[in-house]
C-alpha cells in the first residue's frame, strides 16, 4: 500500500535523509521517500500491517525529529 503524507518542520535535509534510513527499517515498510523541500514523505508498506506501521513511523519521527508535524494526506 502507498501513503503520502505531508511532513513540516523538519531543519534540514540530512536530517530528512536521516529519518528516512531509519523509517526504511521499520520492519514491513518497502519504500520510504522524505522529499525536505517539497515537506512530503512517501511510505510503500504491506497494507496488511497498516496500523501498525503508521504507528512505528510516527514514533520514530517523533523520537528523532520531535517538533515534526505529520498529517496523512
Amino acid at each position: 500500500m502507498k501513503c503520502k503524507c505531508k511532513i513540516k518542520g523538519l531543519d534540514c535535509a540530512n536530517c530528512a535523509a536521516e529519518l528516512e534510513r531509519t523509517i526504511q527499517k521499520i520492519e514491513g515498510v518497502s519504500m520510504a521517500t522524505i522529499s525536505f523541500m517539497a515537506e512530503r514523505m512517501e511510505l510503500e508498506y504491506d497494507e496488511n500491517r497498516e496500523e501498525e506501521i503508521i504507528k512505528k513511523v510516527i514514533k520514530v519521527i517523533k523520537r528523532e525529529e520531535p517538533d515534526v508535524e505529520i498529517e496523512m494526506l
